[in-house]
C-alpha cells in the first residue's frame, strides 16, 4: 500500500541505512548503558523503587520509552505480560484489558473496570483516553485491584501515565517521524524557569497521515489528524511547598467506522463469506480486509480539554496533597454500520460530559510505619446519545431532505464521594504488613428513550441540538435513581529475605461502580425496559496474590512473578443479541500467573521477556458458562535490543520486539463471529545516536510480517438483522523514519 509518498519514504530509509553503514567503518566499542534500569514509581503515592513494592508492577521511563521507539499506550501495554489495549470501534479511543477485566462496550457511559489516571487524574471516558503519549516522565501498570489508595474502577488494575514537569534549567527537544501513507508526525516540548521561583513547560504533538483503508467509492478511511498541547506551569514560593497548574487539550478529526463486510445470511453468527447478502444485495469477497465500498464514510470529531491543579506542602513529618480538576469530553462519531454501498444503516454517537474530581490526602512516616489518608470527590454530568440513520426500520422521512433514524438520549448523572486510609508497619526486622480500606458512596440518576425522530440536518454534529430534529414517535423511555456504598480493602504481608528478593501476598477487595445501560435499538424479548434489564450492580472482587520479586547482586537480571486468584461478585459481563449492547451481572471466577524477566547479560545486551496465564471461568444468570471478553488464556511478549558504541563515540541499536494473544472472543454469545483464533505481532527498529546525545535517528517497521488479525467483531447476523457481520482489523505493516534533537 501507499503511492507516491512510499517512494518518498522509501528514499528516506535508503539514505538513513547508507549513512549508518559508511558511520560503521572505523570500529566500534560495547557500550555498556542498559536500558531497562529500575524504575522509581509512586505506585503506593509516594516513591518507591518498583522491586520493593509488593504489587505486580510494569513501569517504563519517558527515557526508556523512547530508546524502545514505544510513543504509544498499544506499545507499552504489549510490553506488559496480561495486559492489552481494547479498541471497539476503531482508532479513535481505548480502554485497557489486564486479568481478564476489560471494558468492551462503545457507548460511552460505561466506565472501565481497569482504570487510567493522567498525573493523578482519573479519566472516567473511554472518549477521553485517546491521547497521545508525549513528553511522558514514566508509565505505571498496576495489575490486580487497586481500591483502596485509587478507588474508583480499579478491579482489573489501573495505568497511570504521568508527563514531565517544569524544570528549572532551560531543556526540551523537538521530534519529527515521517512514514507510510504519507505519515508526518511531530512532539516537541520546551522547559525552563520564568522567574526566580516559578518554571513553565509547554509540550505539544501533531500527527497526519492518509487513510490504510481503501474505500472504492470515496475518501480512504482511518487517518489521522490528531493535534494535543500541555501547559504546565510550576511555582516553589519555598521549600516546603509546590503548586502546578497543568492546562491540556487535545482534537481529532478523522474520517473512521471502517469494518470490513462478511456475509452472514446462514445460523446465527455463521460466516457465509460466498454467498451474497440477500439483505443489502452486496457481497465483498475479494481477500483484502483493508478496502471497501462505503457510500457514507464515518468520522470521528473530538475535542478534549482538562484543566488540574495539584498542591503539595510539606510539613516535615507530613505531606499535604490537593488535586483539583475539571474536565471535559466533547465527540461526534459516525459510522458506515453496514460497510457497503447500500444506504441502510449508519450508527451514531454524540457525547458531551462534564467531570470534575477533588482529592486531598494526607502522607506521612515514622521509624517504623507509613501512614496515608484522605477524601476523593467526583461529580460527573454526562448528556450523551447514541442512535442510528436505518430507513428499512423507520420509513421514510416525512420532510423532503429530511433523514429517518433512532434518536436515544440519556443524561447520567454521578456522584461520588470516599474515604480512604492505608498503614504500612514493621511486624518483624524483615516483614512489613499493609493494611488499607476506602469507602465508597456513589448517588446515580440517569434518563433513557429511544426516539424515532426525522434529523433536518443529518450531519451529525448536530444530531444533539433539538431544533434540528422532529420527533415521529417515542418506543421507550427509562429513568432510575440509585445509591450505592461500597468498600475496598486491602491486607498485605511484603517479607524482605535479602536486599534483592521480596515475597509477598496479599488480599485485596475491589469495587466497579454500577451503571446503566443504553441499548441502540429497541429491545428484543425477553429484555425489557425495567431495571433488570437497564441497571447493573456493582461489581466486587476479592483477589489473592502471591509474588516474588529478585534481582541479580550485579543489578543486571530481575524477574518478577505473581500467582493470583480472583473470585468476582456481580461480574459486570458485556454481551450483544442482534443490536442490543448490554451489561449483565453474572458470577465469574479467574486464576492465573505472570512471569516478567528484564535482563542485560552482556554489556549493550537488553531482553525483556513476559509470559501471562489467565484462566476465566463466567456464568451467566440463565446458566451459560464461557469465558468473557477480550480474555485470552495465554499472552506472552518478549524484546532483545543490542547497542554499540562506534569509533566516533556514537551508538547504534539494534532491536526487535513481538507479543502473542492466544484465541479470545469479543461479545457473548460465545458464536464464530465473536472469535479470534490467536496471532503474533512483532516490530524492528534501528537507532542511532549521537555522542552527544543531542541528535538520534531512528527506522522503524511495526507489524513486520504484515499479520492481519481482528480487534473487534460485531455480529449483525442474529435474527436476520443486516445479514452480515462487522469485523475490525489491525493496522497493516508500517515503516517510517524519525530523527530527534534534545537541548
Amino acid at each position: 500500500m501507499g503511492t507516491g509518498s512510499g517512494k518518498v519514504t522509501a528514499k528516506i530509509k535508503l539514505g538513513f541505512i547508507v549513512f549508518l553503514l559508511t558511520t560503521f567503518i572505523g570500529g566500534s566499542t560495547i557500550s555498556f548503558a542498559s536500558v531497562l534500569e529500575e524504575v522509581i514509581v509512586t505506585a503506593q503515592k509516594r516513591e518507591q523503587n518498583v522491586q520493593d513494592i509488593g504489587i505486580a508492577i510494569t513501569a517504563m521511563t519517558g527515557d526508556q520509552m523512547d530508546a524502545l521507539g514505544y510513543n504509544s499506550a498499544q506499545h507499552v501495554t504489549t510490553m506488559a505480560p496480561g495486559v492489552h489495549t481494547v479498541q471497539p470501534n476503531g482508532e479513535a479511543n481505548y480502554s485497557i484489558a489486564i486479568r481478564g477485566s476489560a471494558n468492551s462496550d462503545f457507548t460511552t457511559n460505561q466506565e472501565s473496570p481497569v482504570a487510567i489516571y493522567l498525573d493523578g487524574v482519573y479519566v472516567s471516558q473511554m472518549s477521553g483516553t485517546g491521547f497521545s503519549l508525549f513528553d511522558m516522565e514514566r508509565v505505571e501498570i498496576l495489575r490486580g485491584p487497586q481500591g483502596t489508595l485509587y478507588g474508583r474502577n480499579a478491579t482489573g488494575g489501573l495505568a497511570h501515565f504521568i508527563s514531565k514537569k517544569p524544570t528549572r534549567e532551560t531543556e526540551g527537544y523537538a521530534k519529527a517521524t515521517v512514514g507510510e501513507y504519507s505519515q508526518f508526525k511531530f512532539e516537541g516540548a520546551i522547559s525552563g524557569p520564568i522567574g526566580e521561583t516559578a518554571s513553565a513547560r509547554l509540550s505539544v504533538s501533531t500527527h497526519n497521515n492518509d487513510g490504510y483503508i481503501t474505500n472504492r467509492l470515496g475518501e480512504d478511511l482511518n487517518n489521522a489528524d490528531d493535534q494535543s498541547v500541555r501547559l504546565q506551569f510550576l511555582w516553589n514560593p519555598s521549600d516546603d511547598i509546590e503548586f502546578l497548574l497543568s492546562l491540556r487539550g487535545s482534537q481529532q478529526d478523522i474520517r473512521t467506522g471502517f469494518f470490513e463486510h462478511v456475509s452472514a445470511v446462514g445460523a446465527p453468527g455463521e460466516y457465509t463469506p460466498n454467498e451474497v447478502n440477500y439483505v443489502l444485495g452486496y457481497i465483498d469477497n475479494d481477500g483484502d480486509v483493508y478496502a471497501g465500498d462505503y457510500d457514507d464514510p464515518g468520522f470521528n470529531d473530538l475535542e478534549t480539554r482538562g484543566y488540574s491543579g495539584t498542591l503539595t506542602w510539606d510539613f516535615g513529618n507530613m505531606k499535604l496533597t490537593s488535586i483539583t480538576d475539571f474536565s471535559t469530553v466533547e465527540r461526534d462519531y459516525i459510522e458506515d454500520s453496514d460497510a457497503s454501498p447500500a444506504p441502510v444503516f449508519d450508527f451514531f454517537l454524540v457525547t458531551d460530559s462534564e467531570q470534575f474530581s477533588q482529592e486531598i490526602r494526607l502522607d506521612g512516616e515514622t521509624d517504623s510505619m507509613k501512614w496515608t489518608a484522605g477524601v476523593y470527590y467526583l461529580d460527573l454530568d454526562i448528556n450523551d446519545a447514541n442512535g442510528a440513520i436505518t430507513d428499512p426500520f423507520v420509513g421514510p422521512a416525512p420532510t423532503p431532505g429530511a433523514e429517518a433514524g433512532l434518536f436515544n438520549p440519556y443524561r447520567s448523572e454521578v456522584q461520588s464521594m470516599s474515604v480512604f486510609g492505608q498503614v504500612e508497619f514493621a511486624i518483624a526486622d524483615n516483614v512489613n504488613m499493609t493494611i488499607g480500606g476506602r469507602v465508597v458512596r456513589d448517588d446515580r440518576d440517569f434518563a433513557f428513550s429511544v426516539d424515532v425522530v426525522e434529523f433536518i440536518n443529518p450531519d451529525p454534529a448536530m444530531f444533539n441540538v433539538p431544533s434540528n430534529r422532529n420527533l415521529l414517535a417515542q418506543l421507550a423511555t427509562y429513568a432510575a435513581s440509585r445509591e450505592d456504598t461500597e468498600w475496598a480493602a486491602r491486607l498485605g504481608l511484603d517479607w524482605t529475605l535479602s536486599d534483592d528478593t521480596l515475597v509477598y501476598t496479599s488480599w485485596n477487595r475491589g469495587v466497579k461502580t454500577s451503571g446503566y445501560n443504553a441499548p441502540i435499538f429497541p429491545l428484543s424479548p425477553p429484555n425489557d425496559y425495567d431495571d433488570a434489564t437497564m441497571s447493573f450492580d456493582p461489581e466486587i472482587v476479592d483477589a489473592f496474590e502471591v509474588g516474588v520479586k529478585l534481582s541479580t547482586p550485579d543489578g543486571r537480571a530481575r524477574l518478577n512473578a505473581a500467582m493470583y486468584y480472583n473470585d468476582f461478585d456481580n461480574y459486570q459481563a458485556f454481551t450483544i443479541t442482534g443490536l442490543d449492547t448490554l451489561l449483565k451481572n453474572s458470577t465469574a471466577d479467574s486464576k492465573g500467573f505472570e512471569v516478567e524477566l528484564m535482563a542485560n547479560p552482556t554489556d549493550g545486551l537488553d531482553i525483556l521477556l513476559g509470559v501471562a496465564y489467565n484462566d476465566t471461568d463466567l456464568t451467566l444468570g440463565d446458566g451459560f458458562r464461557t469465558g468473557p471478553v477480550q480474555s485470552p488464556k495465554w499472552n506472552a511478549n518478549a524484546m532483545v535490543r543490542y547497542e554499540w558504541s562506534l569509533a566516533s563515540g556514537a551508538t547504534v541499536a539494534l532491536q526487535g520486539d513481538m507479543h502473542y494473544r492466544s484465541k479470545h472472543i469479543f461479545a457473548l454469545p460465545n458464536l464464530p463471529a465473536n472469535r479470534e483464533d490467536g496471532y503474533t505481532i512483532g516490530n524492528v527498529f534501528l537507532t542511532y545516536t549521537t555522542a552527544d546525545q543531542a541528535w538520534v535517528a531512528s527506522a522503524f517497521v511495526e507489524n513486520v510480517t504484515g499479520e492481519e488479525h481482528l480487534v473487534q467483531t460485531f455480529d449483525l447476523s442474529t435474527d436476520a438483522l443486516f445479514g452480515m457481520i462487522e469485523q475490525y482489523y489491525n493496522r497493516p505493516k508500517w515503516a517510517g523514519v524519525s530523527l530527534r534533537y534534545n537541548f
